[in-house]
């Protein structure tokens, strides 16, 4: 599998509203997004994966 790096997807609105709904007052890790922004990037795994292959899914991205 190889990875294409890619920019890290910002939250969608929705998943902001319903964390907001959960945690009115925050969390630690709602603020660490909030202060740091991501903290991991693609291109940090990059040599992991091979440079030839089926595209795989960026370690950033949760997929269900």
């Amino acid at each position: 599998m190889c990875l294409h790096p890619q920019e890290v997807p910002p939250v969608p609105d929705q998943t902001a509203a319903v964390a907001l709904s959960a945690f009115p007052r925050g969390n630690l890790y709602m603020t660490m997004r909030d202060e740091l922004g991501s903290l991991y990037s693609d291109e940090a795994f990059a040599s992991l994966y091979s440079p030839v292959g089926q595209p795989a899914f960026s370690p950033c991205v949760w997929h269900w």
